[in-house]
């Protein structure tokens, strides 16, 4: 059977040595695959939504664990390539350092010049997080403050021509008493939106500070007060994205949706079975992975797209397991190697990130990276990650 990253190329594969856990120096010889690529054309069976990294500037004059300066250009063109392979993008979203460096004023910037490039491209999808995050969590903040900072986002949004994401906020896990401060909060929030809106709920294993969302800390119990609000308020939603790592839970919820409420999968655990469905019900994807993976996910989902459950599976499988390490605990480090990975593709000239998180990971880990990426067809240029991966391994030392 023909594999669904290619042929062998002819040209002997790079060699180069990498850290083990062991603490010792192991040669890898890359595996010599094609990198996988997707037919043109646009994604009809579903929708798949990368939540995208953004792009720092290296050489700008900041404090770079305090300020963010972005590569605009650079940050830009990666969505151009997202829209190219028929996926959605998600923009300002935990991805981009929300909530861990990237503040809402440049957020403000990247979402109006995201959407003002959106509009260049045809039947290109968009949507972008509005939260509280210039509102920070203390004593004296209360719920009309949490109320007034999600207007404010959303209401950037919707003035620039966007759509909304209504992310999850670390304000009202402060301040909320119990569940009836989301129903007030998500209730009037809900009211004055243009369009349907998705719903994120952001686990704790991805922010600390969300524990407790929805009112407990109990899941079961968090989950009503979730399937409540869309109960309730379901002419409002677009969809909701559940990042809990709970495929389980997941696809239970799901059944409880009304009709026209999507679920959108932030399972990077376990996405190819929840986005496949069961018959009766499928998630859409909202995903970090994403963004690593893009050209597989699109050739998977134009395969989904024909009916070949075969190959979809056989795409998607490997990217599994590189995302399982991706997203390893701890979770909420996971966009160093999403930015890693945009290095090692030639999609920035830099591995660097805002808030100088690029240092979240160790080399042990960013090496099984580089070899979980070549397994899976995803250095789209063999030749060049290989050198880029040794610049990088230069700095930890390893000649």
């Amino acid at each position: 059977m023909r594999r669904p990253w290619g042929k062998l190329v002819t040209a002997m594969p790079a060699s180069l040595k990498l850290p083990r856990r062991d603490g010792l120096l192991a040669p890898y010889t890359l595996t010599g695959r094609a990198p996988i690529t997707a037919p043109p054309g646009p994604i009809k069976s579903r929708i798949g939504m990368a939540a995208v990294h953004v792009v720092a500037d290296p050489l700008a004059t900041i404090n770079p664990t305090l300020e963010v300066a972005l590569d605009w250009d650079a940050t830009l063109r990666y969505r151009h390539h997202i829209w190219s392979l028929g996926l959605a993008v998600a923009e300002a979203m935990d991805t981009s350092q929300r909530g861990m460096g990237f503040d809402w004023r440049t957020a403000k910037e990247l979402i109006r010049r995201t959407v003002v490039e959106a509009k260049t491209v045809r039947g290109a999808v968009l949507a972008s997080g509005a939260g509280t995050d210039h509102l920070e969590p203390g004593p004296h903040v209360t719920i009309a403050d949490v109320e007034a900072a999600y207007e404010e986002q959303c209401a950037w949004i919707e003035g620039c021509g966007g759509r909304i994401i209504l992310m999850a906020s670390r304000a009202l896990a402060a301040c909320a008493k119990g569940p009836g401060d989301y129903f007030k909060v998500y209730g009037r929030i809900l009211a004055q939106v243009r369009e349907p809106v998705i719903i994120h709920w952001l686990g704790d294993m991805f922010d600390p500070s969300l524990e407790g969302y929805w009112g407990s800390r109990d899941l079961d119990q968090a989950t009503e007060t979730l399937l409540t609000i869309v109960q309730e308020h379901a002419a409002r939603i677009d969809g909701v994205k559940i990042s809990l790592l709970d495929q389980a839970r997941e696809v239970a919820m799901r059944k409880r949706f009304p009709a026209n409420v999507r679920m959108y999968t932030g399972d990077d655990f376990d996405y190819p079975t929840t986005i496949r469905g069961d018959g009766d019900r499928h998630s859409d994807a909202l995903l970090g992975i994403f963004d690593v993976i893009a050209p597989a996910a699109s050739a998977a989902l134009k395969a989904l797209d024909g009916g070949d459950l075969a190959r979809y599976a056989d795409i998607l499988a490997p990217t599994l397991t590189l995302s399982r390490l991706i997203f390893r605990a701890p979770t909420r480090f996971y966009k160093t190697g999403v930015v890693f990975a945009a290095y090692l593709n030639g999609h920035q000239s830099h591995f660097r990130m805002v808030g100088g998180q690029e240092s979240a990971r160790s080399m042990v880990h960013l090496s099984e990276q580089f070899v979980l990426m070549d397994r899976a067809g995803l250095l789209r240029d063999p030749d060049l990650a290989a050198t880029r991966m040794r610049r990088v391994l230069a700095v930890a030392g390893v000649e």
